[in-house]
């Protein structure tokens, strides 16, 4: 009697579909012909593994099965029977592709004859000054890259030739072995999966179908780039070969610090000094912007630390639309050197003065608006 298929895979009948495949991975691993050559006994239970996991990791037939047992199933006659489906393996390369480095199996898959291969992505590092990560700039960019050889085409071929036909796979890119009873395909050892080799190389490329060059590159800077950001030019990275796409060019930008501006996302932040009497009586002094001197008012009885908002002096909203705040802080100066007149003025101003020294009772409600504030 044929054995039970659950039974073959060691699992119960309730598994799951990755318990199935992790345990007929396992014994396909262990009994597999290319571990175990010329022992029949160990093909055989290949040959049963592989048989248990064609009908339970079929949905359908895995559910007659559990019905009706082998006769729902048509008897499962084996290998290649009406049991056996070898389109089951769509996935045979994920379970053999580590080990064995298999591109295909039982003759399905894509075929890679002509396949050109992506060129890599580049990266160029460039440093911005504060303000043109603001406003955005027109720089440029030095790239070292491989580009298609312009005496061969890329072909890698010498002018005049072509590439021929490789003898080893007959132009398909990939050959065939018969392995018991599993018809196995791989990628062309000789042509590498191209289905031609180049027999007269180019001299400028030495058959590679690329050179190297420096070349420069327009580089546009957004407005309202950070510290960091990555920007991609699509195909201006190195040419592909045989035909396949150019790279990506990635320039990642570092922003300079400002005097005395600080970033915080599309907010600015400065600190402006002002005076004692400016602070006491209040004032309108000009203050500099990334845009130009701007006029503000100072309240009187402005304490040191206190802030304000000039709305729209911030930095653009990269890709959008509107700018961030400017916050400005107010730093009290107190006078180190006073002349005569200055100290009696002072003095006097001191002695109609009342300030109580005691420190100040908080509140946490005043602690939590001075968070928010």
């Amino acid at each position: 009697m044929k054995r039970d298929y659950y039974d073959i895979l060691g699992l119960p009948r309730g598994a799951s579909d990755q318990q199935i495949k992790s345990a007929y991975r396992k014994l396909a691993m262990q009994f597999h012909p290319d571990r175990n050559p010329n022992n029949p006994d160990a093909e055989e239970k290949f040959k049963e593994a592989s048989e248990a996991y064609a009908i339970l990791a079929d949905n359908e037939k895995r559910a007659l099965y559990d019905r009706f047992g082998h006769a729902g199933v048509n008897g499962g006659s084996g290998a290649g029977g009406a049991g056996f489906d070898p389109a089951i393996f769509h996935d045979f390369s994920d379970i053999f592709g580590d080990f064995f480095g298999f591109s295909d199996i039982f003759g399905g898959g894509s075929q890679r004859r002509g396949r050109g291969q992506r060129g890599a992505d580049l990266r160029e590092d460039i440093t911005l000054e504060f303000e043109e990560s603001v406003f955005g700039t027109d720089t440029t960019v030095t790239v070292r890259r491989h580009e298609t050889c312009e005496d061969c085409k890329g072909s890698g071929a010498a002018p005049g030739k072509a590439p021929v036909s490789c003898r080893t796979c007959g132009g398909q890119g990939q050959v065939r072995y018969q392995q018991s009873f599993l018809s196995v395909t791989r990628t062309c050892p000789t042509c590498q999966g191209l289905g031609s080799v180049v027999t007269d190389p180019c001299i400028k490329c030495k058959g590679e179908g690329r050179v190297l060059r420096q070349k420069t590159v327009d580089a546009k800077i957004p407005a309202g780039v950070e510290d960091g950001t990555r920007i991609r030019f699509t195909g201006l990275g190195e040419s592909g070969l045989h035909g396949g796409p150019a790279g990506d060019l990635y320039v990642v930008l570092h922003v300079k610090e400002h005097a005395f501006f600080e970033r915080e996302g599309n907010d600015l932040h400065c600190v402006i000094p002002i005076s004692f009497t400016q602070a006491a009586l209040g004032a309108e002094i000009s203050i500099p912007t990334l845009e130009g001197e701007h006029k503000l008012k100072v309240a009187d009885g402005t304490q040191s630390g206190a802030r304000t908002r000039i709305r729209g002096k911030g930095v653009p909203v990269l890709n959008g639309h509107g700018k961030g705040d400017l916050f400005v802080e107010f730093h009290v100066q107190t006078p180190h050197k006073l002349s005569k007149r200055q100290r009696e003025l002072l003095q006097e101003l001191e002695g109609i003065t009342k300030v109580e020294n005691s420190p100040q009772h908080r509140t946490l409600l005043g602690k939590v608006k001075d968070i928010f504030t």
